[in-house]
């Protein structure tokens, strides 16, 4: 059984996106939210995409996730020009391709963390016994394999995020977008939350983080910032920001 933590191999270029750009049309009203991006990201990367409300990072993450389409542009995901999918096509690649970590968490009430990270492989091919053999696996590899049988309302908000985590990794995807997933925890959550991105990343797992923040953009290894619809910087974080033990060093 593939765990997500172990290695992911051959690095290639995972996500290929030349003069995208985005509007919203309500009625005669034409809003330009993206301007024309071009950009790209290797399979194994850890970006972080950052910019100030408004700047157009989260339409940005929800074209590049699949959950959106682009006005125009070009936009290829492990070399497939996805523009030209229909919507059955991209669902099906979403779900195949793809994990989300959200803010919210977006866990099922009332229900265990076993179930809640079962529920992406509940239409796949694989047998009952092999689905929750997946699910423990994943849930061990963020720690919380005590936390099984537990329902979501008993856990804490950063156990509740690794769920969240755990849930994203069960179909084994090619990239993990986390859309601001410290933004409802306290520091020290926050911290332990980062240091299982980053401890992702460091075994294969390519990570595309969502933030405003630039104490948390600074987990990363490569830094977008966007402004106004464009990129107005791209570059290599150097003085990588650890976590460790449930503090941060430089």
């Amino acid at each position: 059984m593939l765990s997500p933590l172990q290695k992911l191999k051959n690095k290639s270029m995972l996500i290929d996106v030349e003069n995208l750009k985005k509007d919203f049309v309500t009625g005669e009203v034409v809003t330009k939210v993206l301007y024309g991006l071009n950009f790209t990201i290797d399979d194994g990367e850890f970006v972080s995409i950052m910019g100030p409300s408004g700047s157009g990072k989260s339409t940005l993450m929800h074209i590049l996730g699949l959950l959106d389409r682009s006005s125009s542009g070009l936009y290829k995901l492990e070399g497939k020009d996805v523009t030209k999918l229909s919507d059955d096509e991209l669902a099906k690649l979403r779900n195949e391709k793809i994990g989300f970590v959200f803010q919210a968490f977006n866990l099922l009430p009332r229900t265990t963390v076993l179930d809640n990270v079962k529920l992406p492989l509940t239409y796949s091919d694989q047998k009952k016994g092999d689905i929750n053999e997946i699910a423990k696996q994943v849930l061990k590899d963020v720690g919380l394999e005590h936390r099984v049988n537990y329902y979501t309302n008993q856990i804490s908000g950063g156990e509740k995020q690794r769920v969240a985590i755990a849930r994203a990794l069960v179909n084994n995807p090619s990239v993990l977008f986390a859309d601001e997933p410290t933004g409802n925890l306290d520091s020290k959550s926050g911290t332990q939350i980062m240091e299982i991105l980053q401890h992702l990343n460091n075994r294969g797992r390519t990570i595309i983080l969502v933030t405003h923040e630039t104490y948390t953009s600074e987990h990363a290894k490569r830094i977008i910032k966007i402004k106004d619809g464009l990129i107005t910087d791209d570059y290599p974080v150097e003085n990588r920001r650890i976590a460790k033990d449930g503090e941060l060093l430089k």
